[in-house]
């Protein structure tokens, strides 16, 4: 195993040019030029790129567990998993216990403490403190209503940003449809299961979705609705991303090909045919009439079936 550090824009170009196979995880815009390059080349890819996850409650759902679920779900690691959830649907009949649980968000404790102290840490550079910033402030000034968070926390360091969640966010909000890689969600009010199904599936992104309700059946025939490369049924992500005999990876601009399972590892091999001619030649021997030979050949054909065994 070699291992080469460095920049994409420096180090892309060349590696897809002195490779066979190409597997890629990234942002969709970048997945773009990745596979017009290893198009050029005529070599295969396979791509884990950008999601808006989106994280359906059910009216029957236990709420409590569903609130710790999704705190987890949009939170962990600081938001910057490409399988967190920046979307969540949350039907009427809950909105209000749910919205008001979730948004104890804001008493997480921040820190930068590399131990078990702390309930979130910090964004992993300027760029991703600066688009966190971005979505949000943009998000409040077309209308946005803050429930938890919405602050930088320099206090704590220099990429410290606070667990924020959003409502009354509408489609002309850049956090509607971008994905923030953040610790920042979006939470939508629907009055049925197809609303959620249809909102869930309203994006270019289908990487992974996360469904909650007290019936598993009903949760697996919604999810087998989601237009999602994964799902999981009361659980974030972990449930599938665990599954390594199962293949993962993304619908629509979310990707290319999966990774885990037998998908992910015949995606690297290449397929190659070896026959040896054994018994009767293709064609027909030197001097036979070539009518005569194609008989003998159908007869022989017909004897092997009769043998399915033989080889």
């Amino acid at each position: 195993m070699q291992v080469v550090t460095g920049s994409g824009a420096e180090l892309g170009k060349p590696i897809i040019e002195n490779c066979d196979f190409l597997m890629f995880t990234g942002s969709t815009a970048v997945g773009r030029t990745v596979a017009a390059q290893a198009g050029e080349q005529l070599i295969d890819c396979s791509m884990e790129l950008g999601g808006k996850n989106a994280l359906l409650v059910l009216d029957d759902a236990d709420v409590g567990k569903a609130v710790d679920g999704a705190v987890r779900a949009c939170f962990s690691n600081t938001g910057q998993l490409c399988i967190s959830m920046e979307r969540m649907y949350v039907p009427t009949t809950l909105w209000d216990d749910f919205t008001a649980r979730f948004a104890a968000a804001k008493v997480m404790k921040l820190s930068p403490a590399l131990d078990y102290s702390a309930d979130m840490g910090s964004l992993v550079s300027q760029k991703q403190l600066d688009t966190m910033t971005r979505h949000v402030d943009d998000a409040v000034a077309k209308g946005a209503t803050v429930l938890a968070g919405g602050k930088p926390r320099p206090d704590l360091g220099l990429f410290f940003y606070e667990p924020t969640v959003l409502t009354d966010v509408t489609e002309d909000m850049t956090v509607y449809g971008d994905e923030t890689f953040g610790p920042l969600v979006s939470v939508y009010r629907v009055d049925s299961e197809d609303e959620a199904v249809d909102r869930a599936n309203d994006s270019p992104y289908g990487l992974n979705f996360s469904v909650w309700t007290s019936d598993r059946k009903r949760g697996h025939r919604v999810a087998e609705r989601l237009q999602a490369g994964t799902v999981n049924v009361n659980d974030a992500y972990a449930a599938a991303w665990a599954s390594v005999d199962a293949p993962m990876g993304g619908m629509k601009a979310s990707g290319l090909g999966r990774r885990h399972g037998e998908h992910g590892i015949l995606e690297y091999m290449e397929a190659q045919t070896i026959a040896i001619e054994r018994l009767i030649p293709v064609g027909a021997p030197s001097g036979m009439d070539p009518g005569r030979y194609a008989r003998l050949a159908t007869a022989g054909l017909r004897l092997l079936r009769r043998f399915p065994g033989v080889k």
